[in-house]
C-alpha cells in the first residue's frame, strides 16, 4: 500500500507543476486523474513492490540522471547521423546490419528502457527483443559499435542488476551493401 500512495503524491506532484492551475476544479480534476492512473498502473514503475520507499526514490533520482546522460547520447548521435547525411561519400558509410546481444537485466521496466533507449538514438533500432535476446538495427557500423554495453550498464547500476555489464555482440545477420535492403 506504501508503494501507491509514494506513486500518487509523486504523479500529484508532477500534476501540479506542470499544470499550474490551483483552483478546485483542476485540483480535483488531478486527484481523481493522479487516484486513477496509480490503481492501474503503479506496479509497472517499480520492480519489486515489497522494495523500501528509499530504494525507490534512490531508483528515481537514477532514472533522472539515466535522462540527462541518455539527452547527450541522443545529441552525439544526432551529430553522428547529421554528418553521414552530409557527406558526399554517404551510401558508402551506410551499412546496415542487425545487432544481436544477450542482456543481463531481469525486470522487464529495465529492459524497456534499454530498448527505448536504443530506438530513441539515432541510427539504432531496437527490432526485437526475445526474453532475454535483443535484436537492433543499426544504420552503419558508427552505430553499431555504440551498442558496446554502456546504456546496459547504467540501467544494471540503477536497478541493481548482477552481472548486467557483462555482454557478447553478435555483429552479423544482415550486412548491406548501401541499398538499405540488406544485400550484397
Amino acid at each position: 500500500m506504501g508503494y501507491r500512495v509514494f506513486i500518487f503524491v509523486l504523479l500529484m506532484i508532477t500534476w501540479v507543476l506542470l499544470s499550474g492551475q490551483f483552483d478546485a476544479f483542476h485540483l480535483t480534476l488531478g486527484l481523481i486523474s493522479c487516484a486513477l492512473v496509480t490503481w492501474m498502473s503503479a506496479d509497472l514503475l517499480f520492480r519489486e513492490r515489497e522494495d523500501p520507499v528509499l530504494q525507490r526514490v534512490q531508483e528515481g533520482w537514477g532514472v533522472a540522471w539515466y535522462f540527462g546522460w541518455m539527452l547527450w547520447q541522443i545529441l552525439l548521435a544526432n551529430v553522428a547521423m547529421l554528418k553521414l547525411s552530409l557527406s558526399p561519400t554517404a551510401l558508402q558509410q551506410v551499412n546496415p546490419s542487425i545487432v544481436h546481444f544477450k542482456t543481463k537485466l531481469k525486470s522487464d521496466f529495465a529492459k524497456f528502457l534499454l530498448a527505448n533507449s536504443i530506438t530513441l538514438t539515432p541510427g539504432t533500432v531496437t527490432i526485437k527483443i526475445s526474453g532475454d535476446d535483443f535484436y537492433v538495427h543499426a544504420i552503419n557500423d558508427e552505430a553499431a559499435a555504440g551498442l558496446d554495453g554502456e546504456m546496459e550498464r547504467r540501467i544494471a547500476s540503477i536497478y541493481r542488476c548482477e552481472g548486467a555489464a557483462r555482454r557478447e555482440l553478435v555483429n552479423a545477420s544482415v550486412k548491406g551493401n548501401g541499398n538499405g535492403r540488406g544485400e550484397g
